[in-house]
């Protein structure tokens, strides 16, 4: 080999070797995110643990007002889920200190009892897609974060609110949707906990099966149509595919308000995997 072509073979080598070291950089400080950010949700669910509500005892001979004595609305939320034999888990969330000091566009959180899903839920004023690429400190990359489009109000009170997670490997954030292709599974983790500022809702999952890549909204005009609504509900009952599980005794029907619970399907990247419950309780 003359002077040239070895000076042309260092300069590849070391060309190589660079382009080398700065995809493996890329990849660790992507681990790192993902670490950081996984660490991060660890911390938010433990710390969404219960505040007792203090109750002013009256002196004697004296009655509270009726302000005080007035039970509040999520009390009577919480008494109609008890009527129904729906148990109340454990846990407040201070969205107050949430948006403050974690992310201004966290609005509600997610939880199911004896799962990896308890997360807050975020939605991007102006990029419907942000959150699936961006994490709650705006670092780009993986889990990301549990999130709606603005297709959604952030009150739940449309027909149906998709909420979409990534299915990571390490069975964080949706992957553990996967589980609810098993029926037993299924009538064992039936209820799915939204917790919004001003209320708890409650939906007993009803549907759970692999579904195209459509985008569900969009593609049903936000069903604003209360007959598309009816068809699109008609046609989940009918549905008897290999993976699919559907709940007998659960009522869904046109007037109902349902969420849905959207992850991928590793091997299938064209396909998601669908988890929908309908709400018990709120107007």
């Amino acid at each position: 080999m003359d002077g040239k072509n070895n000076r042309v073979w260092k300069i590849t080598s070391a060309a190589f070797l660079a382009a080398a070291c700065v995809c493996t950089a890329v990849a660790c400080a992507g681990k790192a995110n993902e670490k950081n950010a996984e660490h991060t949700y660890q911390e938010l669910a433990e710390h969404t643990g219960t505040v007792p509500i203090a109750t002013e005892e009256p002196e004697d001979g004296e009655e509270l007002s009726e302000e005080l004595t007035e039970e509040p609305a999520e009390a009577d939320s919480a008494k109609a889920l008890e009527d129904m034999g729906v148990p109340i888990p454990d846990k407040v969330v201070d969205f107050a200190d949430l948006q403050e000091n974690v992310n201004k566009d966290i609005y509600a959180w997610i939880y199911i009892p004896d799962t990896a899903i308890d997360y807050p839920v975020l939605q991007h004023p102006t990029d419907n897609s942000y959150y699936l690429n961006y994490n709650l400190d705006g670092s780009r990359g993986y889990p990301g974060c549990i999130y709606t489009e603005d297709y959604n109000g952030k009150d739940f009170t449309d027909p149906n609110t998709v909420v979409y997670g990534h299915n990571m490997k390490n069975g964080t954030m949706f992957a553990g949707l996967h589980n609810y292709g098993d029926s037993e599974y299924t009538e064992s983790h039936p209820y799915v906990y939204i917790y919004t500022p001003e209320e708890l809702l409650v939906y007993e999952i009803y549907a759970a099966y692999e579904s195209g890549d459509e985008h569900i909204l969009y593609a049903h005009d936000r069903f604003q149509d209360k007959r598309v609504f009816e068809n699109y509900v008609k046609d989940i009952m009918e549905i008897r595919s290999m993976g699919s599980v559907l709940r007998e005794g659960v009522e869904v029907d046109a007037d109902s308000r349902i969420l849905t619970l959207s992850t991928c399907i590793s091997t299938k990247p064209n396909n998601r995997f669908l988890v929908q419950g309908v709400l018990l309780n709120g107007e």
